[in-house]
């Protein structure tokens, strides 16, 4: 084990292009599947004839495939029917396709998850179902919703080590591009090295994700911060609901 030339000034370098290359993809990713997520999960939630069923199979097929069977197909499938990408197009293109189901049953859930009493009471007080959503429904979900969001966000990052497939110029894919060959002496160096890169970026992830946990005090739902539809719930519904 070569510690001293493993982590030579080249190698330090080579290993934080290929960091970066991984930030860029998760964080791309993220932002991406989110939205596509949040979009799938509210369709899904609002029970659109026809529409929500559609979403439901699309969802479930994708929640059902392994990851990377989706990177081989955006890469190698998708060319077949003239549809070719960069490499690193066809590693966010996969990765928000996947993250986006995994993330719209997060938001389906976490919209599951607030009463149902407050729907009919907001909208008895006159504000429509969009209104309604927008303003009393996901602002609650989403503090619901924070840490299996973060923690998916966390796999997210991990699993762009995967499309090492398609060889993608990643921080694993540079690791080995580093031990391999001549340099098996480099191999444990290395691995610690990557092993520690990822740590610390999701161990950060999860400190950020208690922050905001305890900055929106989602363990308080029921005290000091319920919204004017939930004291008025009494008042504005039947005594059975």
């Amino acid at each position: 084990m070569d510690f001293l030339g493993a982590y030579s000034a080249g190698n330090l370098t080579y290993l934080l292009k290929g960091f970066l290359v991984t930030l860029e993809v998760a964080f791309i990713s993220i932002i991406l599947s989110f939205v596509i997520g949040s979009i799938l999960g509210i369709l899904r939630y609002a029970k659109i004839p026809v529409l929500s069923k559609i979403v439901a199979v699309v969802v479930e097929a994708l929640r059902n495939l392994p990851l990377i069977l989706i990177i081989f197909f955006t890469y190698f499938g998708l060319r077949e029917v003239g549809i070719k990408m960069e490499i690193i197009t066809a590693a966010i293109t996969a990765l928000t396709i996947f993250e986006s189901a995994m993330i719209s049953e997060i938001v389906r859930s976490g919209l599951n998850s607030i009463e149902k009493g407050q729907i009919e009471a907001a909208r008895s007080s006159g504000l429509s179902y969009i209104q309604t959503m927008w303003n009393i429904i996901l602002p609650q979900a989403l503090k619901r919703m924070i840490p299996p969001l973060v923690s998916q966000f966390i796999s997210l990052l991990k699993d762009t080590s995967l499309a090492i497939i398609i060889a993608l110029p990643d921080l694993l894919h540079n690791a080995q591009g580093i031990y391999s060959g001549p340099n098996s002496g480099y191999v444990i160096p290395i691995i610690i090295l990557v092993a520690i890169m990822y740590f610390v970026v999701n161990y950060a992830l999860s400190l950020l994700s208690r922050a905001l946990e305890k900055r929106l005090d989602t363990n308080n739902k029921g005290g000091r911060h319920k919204n004017r539809f939930q004291k008025n719930n009494q008042q504005t519904l039947p005594s059975n609901l």
